[in-house]
């Protein structure tokens, strides 16, 4: 089997390595592998661009609670990802740590056939989809993305990973690229909306 990284270890810190990942001016490039760390789950699992572990969600089908939560490397819980109630269309809400009150932004999948660029768009809060965030456009199924701010900006990509020697990795393997603007859980967050939203197999059980 191709290494999709050599380590397959932690950072010194996931706190601080997550840290690494929101400052300065150049990007981060993740390798996301949708594949869980633990035997029978589903999940995802991210190395940064020296191996290092930085984020992972693991997925325990049975006794599942209906939510998926991002981790850092250590397992302390970043962000809880919940399915929104009572709602039209697949919406989804995102909030700090495991709380359950107070959610940090919303995602939900654009319907309009008339515009097949849109996959999604990102709003603050859980009440209302006009306090616009980000909207990402492009081809999930391709892994050909990318996450624009309110002003139009490139601030998140989603790139196919290229071949590592002549081995094709395949689309469960492949790059996030997260800009200085962004904060780098969240774009992993978008990252894992967009799977379950646009995925082809059977989604989380959630």
């Amino acid at each position: 089997m191709t290494k999709v990284y050599p380590n397959a270890t932690a950072a010194s810190s996931g706190s601080e390595g997550v840290k690494l990942c929101i400052g300065g001016g150049d990007p981060v490039v993740l390798t996301v592998w949708k594949k869980s760390l633990l035997f029978n789950c589903s999940g995802f699992t991210v190395f940064d661009g020296k191996g290092n572990l930085v984020f992972r969600v693991d997925n325990y089908v049975a006794g599942n609670k209906g939510e998926i939560v991002l981790m850092d490397a250590s397992g302390k819980p970043l962000l809880t990802i919940r399915r929104k109630r009572l709602s039209l269309g697949d919406n989804w809400l995102v909030y700090d740590g495991e709380t359950a009150a107070n959610p940090r932004f919303q995602m939900r999948k654009h319907l309009n056939l008339l515009s097949s660029k849109s996959l999604a768009r990102v709003s603050g809060g859980s009440s209302s989809m006009r306090n616009a965030m980000y909207e990402i456009e492009g081809s999930y199924s391709q892994r050909c993305c990318a996450v624009y701010d309110e002003r139009r900006r490139c601030v998140a990509e989603i790139k196919r990973k290229e071949a590592v020697a002549g081995v094709a990795l395949g689309v469960d393997v492949f790059r996030l690229i997260v800009q200085p603007e962004m904060d780098t859980p969240v774009a992993m967050a978008l990252v894992i909306l967009l799977d379950q939203m646009f995925r082809s197999s059977k989604r989380f059980s959630v």
